[in-house]
């Protein structure tokens, strides 16, 4: 290849990506929906994708806000609209991956729903409350035996990651604290912080202002790496919980009959608005962790293998929605 015909396709790629609506797969408004009401955290992430989306690729972004049902309102109504790429989801993957083990949906996670790609990843951190007289997880475990039957700990939902780790801590360390399931994460850390309940697993999204705050104990982070945000709470991996890595993406899905090139291109466009410096700063000052781009089928072997580590979890802790 000649030097000449080289600089002639760079600029040509240079060209493409100023283009407004270069990443375009449709010449029409595009439908968001969100299983989650205006304000929550997938709604603001939803908000601020398709913000951007909507100037790369030239046409509005409509965010529809349907949530209820454990997500099920949102994904039927994404089964029921044509799958062309003009109805799309942003959610995070424990709608599919968590929740369908203990509420009976109207579809397959795995069989109807196919992963397009992440704008963000959101891990854990073991938190407690401010007058636990422990100050690291090694003491909170020692206070919790010298205590039994007295301590508890909080979900933010039976059958979310939320709650298995509370149980595989239990499990791992001999412990009977009881769980005491809540409807979302403000209220459940309400009560932490307000010391009724001692102890929880919460997303670092929610807890980091309050941890930064001095209203909550960081204990150890459900990862196998340190987050940015906490850098100096150590991993419950170093701490010798390698059990407890649990943690979300936030993305955009579709139905499974999506064709494979409309996939291709929504993935390129997520991907492209989720690496805008703008876009990563206001996700980062929110406590996600920064992205990682893989494509649709490498999310959907991720979120296969969650899927089935969570039914085991299920079964071994017979976890069940009453709970």
């Amino acid at each position: 290849m000649t030097a000449t015909r080289r600089q002639l396709i760079a600029v040509t790629a240079v060209f493409f990506l100023s283009v407004p609506g270069a990443y375009a797969w449709t010449d029409k408004p595009v439908k968001m929906l969100v299983p989650a009401p205006a304000g929550g955290t997938m709604d603001v992430v939803a908000r601020v994708i398709a913000q951007q989306l909507s100037a790369d690729i030239g046409q509005p972004v409509v965010v529809d806000n349907r949530p209820g049902a454990g997500g099920a309102i949102a994904v039927q109504a994404l089964l029921q609209a044509p799958a062309d790429g003009q109805t799309i989801m942003v959610t995070a993957d424990n709608i599919l991956t968590e929740i369908p083990h203990v509420m009976k949906m109207p579809y397959d996670p795995l069989r109807d729903i196919k992963p397009i790609a992440t704008i963000a990843r959101a891990g854990m951190v073991l938190v407690g409350a401010p007058n636990l007289p422990a100050d690291n997880t090694k003491a909170l475990v020692a206070y919790v035996k010298a205590n039994p039957g007295k301590v508890s700990f909080a979900s933010y939902s039976a059958g979310t990651t939320s709650h298995y780790a509370g149980m595989i801590l239990n499990q791992k360390e001999g412990l009977d604290m009881q769980h005491v399931p809540f409807a979302g994460s403000p209220p459940a850390l309400q009560q932490v912080m307000g010391g009724q309940i001692q102890v929880m697993f919460d997303g670092i999204v929610t807890s980091m202002p309050q941890i930064k705050a001095g209203k909550l104990k960081a204990y150890g982070v459900a990862g196998k790496t340190r987050s940015a945000h906490l850098s100096d709470v150590p991993t419950l991996t170093e701490l010798g919980y390698p059990e407890l890595n649990f943690g979300n993406w936030v993305g955009v899905i579709a139905a499974t009959a999506l064709p494979v090139d409309i996939t291709a291109k929504i993935n390129a466009a997520v991907i492209k608005a989720a690496d805008a410096p703008a876009i990563k700063g206001r996700l980062n000052a929110a406590g996600f962790e920064p992205n990682t781009a893989l494509t649709s089928a490498e999310l959907s072997q991720g979120l296969k293998a969650d899927f089935e580590r969570n039914a085991a979890l299920v079964k071994r802790f017979d976890i069940k929605l009453a709970q």
